[in-house]
């Protein structure tokens, strides 16, 4: 009998958001008698949601000290030492890494440790805009160049992701597997109970922005687009679901508007549940699971042109896509609430659409034809 492949995923940390939901829902999938998966992590800061505490407690990983959010050499150069030890005791088949951080120290311990592994990394967005200044991009962008050289295979998210790295001249096209997420949710609540148990108003429309309160989410613009629209709309009520480093900025910029602070929640189906719409302001995406989330309950959205949101929302059928700034998001916004019609049947659309290409099943089996191609070769 063959022995199942050990496979090793490596993140910097598992907080709320796509890359942990995609990480654990990859690691349920798999059969577990052809694949022995194992999880190494660090630690959240004290403002963010850890993901395997709070929604995924069957997933069980390995904590490294030093793994976590900021980028600290000395203590980076450690956990490079420690995780190599690790992978030397695990001997895996496949090392997996995910995100930038734990792709430099993750794919550098594979080379330390001499373990013999093969090497997969996944690309959940990029950081090629909308992170740093020019001249630290660059760097990022040499680093990610000779790091790709000692990986077997890269996996990004969506195509777009894909084309901007190897615009970057990141790896080689013959490296590259494309790998759209799964994503499910569980059956969503009555609306009226999701209101009452969410605090938010029963007979006005609520539009929802979800996820990290974070620079590159673009909460500023968010806010901005508020203002801009509640001269137009003043029925129109909003809710904030998710934390982060920002989140006290945010609650000072929104006094006196009709916006209700969620902070994270678990209970994702309830906070869909009670909204008409779900806006995204970012700079910059992978594959945004909440636009996936809400398409799968049935919700219209409006979202900036980044990343790969064009690869998931279908301009003027599934939602709206609009420029990146706050006038923009405002003016759509503002037309999904003067024709409730149209944004009920781009609602239909998109659950249509979400439920066929975002099937957890299908990320899994790709993901398990993917190791067995890098493990032959």
């Amino acid at each position: 009998m063959t022995r199942p492949l050990t496979v090793v995923n490596v993140i910097a940390r598992m907080n709320v958001g796509g890359p942990a939901v995609l990480i654990a829902n990859t690691m349920r999938g798999l059969d577990p008698g052809e694949f022995h998966t194992r999880l190494i992590t660090g630690y959240c800061a004290e403002d963010e949601a850890d993901y395997l505490e709070t929604q995924a407690p069957d997933i069980r990983a390995i904590r490294l000290d030093g793994l976590g959010r900021s980028v600290r050499p000395k203590a980076d150069l450690t956990s490079v030492h420690r995780l190599a030890s690790l992978l030397r005791d695990l001997q895996p088949d496949i090392v997996h890494t995910h995100t930038a951080k734990a792709g430099v120290v993750g794919r550098t311990a594979v080379k330390w440790s001499r373990c013999g592994a093969r090497v997969v990394h996944t690309y959940h967005g990029h950081l090629l805009h909308g992170y740093f200044p020019p001249t630290k991009t660059k760097a990022v962008i040499v680093a990610e160049r000779l790091l790709a050289r000692g990986s077997d295979r890269l996996v990004t998210v969506a195509p777009e992701v894909r084309d901007d790295l190897l615009a970057a001249r990141v790896g080689k096209v013959n490296q590259y597997e494309v790998i759209p997420p799964g994503v499910g949710l569980a059956t969503l609540p009555d609306r009226a109970e999701a209101r009452s148990r969410l605090g938010l108003p029963l007979d006005r429309p609520v539009i929802t922005l979800m996820g990290r309160i974070t620079r590159i989410k673009r909460p500023d613009r968010f806010a901005d687009a508020i203002a801009h629209l509640q001269l137009t709309h003043p029925e129109a009520h909003f809710a904030v679901a998710g934390s982060g480093d920002l989140e006290a900025e945010l609650r000072k910029r929104v006094t006196g508007l009709p916006v209700t602070m969620l902070g994270w929640r678990s209970d994702v189906e309830a906070v869909l549940a009670a909204s008409d719409a779900l806006v995204l302001t970012s700079d910059n995406e992978g594959t945004p699971l909440s636009l996936i989330q809400a398409g799968l309950a049935g919700i219209p959205v409006v979202a900036t042109r980044v990343g790969a949101v064009e690869a998931v929302v279908d301009d003027g059928k599934t939602g709206l896509v609009v420029d990146s700034n706050a006038e923009s998001v405002a003016r759509a916004l503002g037309t999904l609430l003067e024709d409730p019609r149209a944004a009920a049947l781009m609602g239909a659309s998109a659950q249509q659409a979400m439920t066929s290409r975002y099937s957890m099943e299908a990320m899994a089996e790709r993901h398990a034809d993917l190791y067995r191609d890098v493990r032959v070769r």
